[in-house]
C-alpha cells in the first residue's frame, strides 16, 4: 500500500461548507419529490421485507433452473450474482436502520439471512460497526472498511488478489503491514472471525475447488470422492460463483470511487466520485450501480438504495454543479488518493 500522509487538519474551507450545504438540500428535495409521486414508498418495511425474500426466491430459482437443464451456467451465476447484489444493498440499509426500526428481531432475521446467501462477506453485525465508522473518517488511515477492500494499494497483482478473495485478503493485509508478530496474530484472529462461520464455508470451498482444479493441470488430481466433486461443482455455480463476481464487482468500484489517504475528514466533496461511464456497467450490474449512486450516499444517509437511484438525475446535477467529481478514473494509477499529482 502507497504510504499515507496525514489527514489535513484544517477545518473544511467555508466554500466547501457552502456546496456541501446545497448538495445536501438539492437531494433532500429530491428525495421528498419522488416520495410525493410515488406513495408506495412510504411502505418501507414491507418493500424491504419483499426485496429480500423476493431476492431469495430468485437465487433459489436460479439455481433450480440450472440444475434442471433449462439454461447454462453462465445465466445462473449472473443471475445469481444480481439477486445476491439485492441483498447487499437491503443490508446496507439496514445497517443505516432503514427498515424495523421498532422491531429489532426482524433486522436480525434479515442479517442472517443475507449472510447465508451472501457468504463471502464478514459478519453483518461486525460490518455495521466498521461501516458505521467509514462514515465517520471516510477515506482516511482509520477507515477499516476502504481499507479492508484495498483502497490505497496501487495496482497490480496483490490488489486482484484482495479484491478476489477476502479471506487471502485477510492474510495478504495482516503480513504485509504488520510486522510484530503479537499484533499480527491478533489482527489475524479478528479477521478470520470476522468471517466465521458462512465465509469459512465459502472460502473453503473455493479453495477446495480451485486445489482441485490445479491438480488436474498438472496431471495429479486430489482424491476427492466423486460425490463430494458434484456437490462442490454444483454449488460454484450456484453459490459461491455468483457472490464471487458480486463481491470483486462490489469491491473494485467501492475501493476505488471512494478517495483515501489524503482525505480532509468531514469533507464530503472528497471522500467519493461519480461513475457513470457505460463501459463501467459489466461492475456495476452486480452492485446496484454503487459507483453512479453511492456518492450521494455519503451526503444523505437515510435513503434507501431504490430511492436513490429514482433521484439520481436530480442528485448528480446538483453535486456536479457544487464540485464533486465525476468519472475521475486517474484515481487508479493515483492509489486512489484526492490529490491529482
Amino acid at each position: 500500500m502507497v504510504s499515507e500522509t496525514a489527514v489535513q487538519k484544517s477545518d473544511v474551507s467555508e466554500a466547501d461548507k457552502a456546496a456541501i450545504k446545497q448538495i445536501k438540500s438539492g437531494i433532500r428535495q429530491a428525495g421528498r419529490d419522488v416520495r410525493a409521486q410515488h406513495a408506495w414508498l412510504k411502505y418501507q418495511n414491507t418493500i424491504g421485507l419483499s426485496i429480500m425474500l423476493l431476492s431469495i426466491i430468485g437465487m433459489v430459482l436460479s439455481g433450480y433452473g440450472y440444475v434442471a437443464g433449462w439454461w447454462p451456467a453462465w445465466v445462473t451465476l449472473i443471475a445469481t450474482g444480481v439477486f445476491a447484489s439485492f441483498i447487499h444493498e437491503l443490508e446496507h440499509d439496514l445497517i443505516h436502520e432503514q427498515y424495523f426500526q421498532k422491531h429489532k428481531w426482524v433486522q436480525h432475521i434479515m442479517y442472517a439471512l443475507g449472510w447465508m446467501a451472501r457468504p463471502s462477506t464478514i459478519n453483518p453485525w461486525i460490518r455495521k460497526r466498521i461501516h458505521l465508522l467509514h462514515h465517520k473518517i471516510s477515506g482516511t488511515n482509520g477507515d477499516l472498511e476502504e481499507r479492508g477492500i484495498t483502497n490505497g494499494y496501487r495496482w497490480g497483482i496483490v490488489r486482484f488478489i484482495c479484491l478476489f478473495d477476502g479471506m487471502a485478503a485477510v492474510f495478504i493485509r495482516t503480513i504485509r503491514h504488520i510486522p510484530n508478530p503479537n499484533k499480527m496474530a491478533f489482527s489475524l484472529i479478528g479477521g478470520l472471525v470476522s468471517y466465521f462461520p458462512m465465509g469459512f464455508i465459502h472460502w473453503g470451498l473455493w479453495w477446495a475447488f480451485l486445489a482441485y482444479q490445479i491438480s488436474l493441470l498438472v496431471g495429479a488430481p486430489l482424491a476427492y470422492t466423486p460425490e463430494f466433486i458434484e456437490a462442490m461443482n454444483l454449488l460454484m455455480v450456484v453459490w459461491v460463483g455468483p457472490n464471487m463476481v458480486r463481491s470483486f464487482s462490489l469491491h473494485f468500484v467501492s475501493s476505488n470511487m471512494h478517495y483515501f489517504g489524503d482525505v480532509q475528514k468531514g469533507n464530503f466533496l472528497r471522500q467519493t466520485q461519480v461513475w457513470t461511464a457505460w463501459w463501467m456497467w459489466p461492475f456495476q450490474l452486480f452492485c446496484f450501480n454503487f459507483g453512479s449512486t453511492h456518492a450521494i450516499h455519503h451526503f444523505i444517509v437515510g435513503e434507501p438504495f431504490y430511492v436513490r437511484q429514482l433521484t439520481a438525475r436530480r442528485a448528480h446535477q446538483v453535486m456536479r454543479e457544487n464540485g464533486v467529481r465525476f468519472n475521475d478514473y486517474g484515481s487508479f494509477r493515483r492509489a486512489n488518493r484526492w490529490a491529482m499529482t
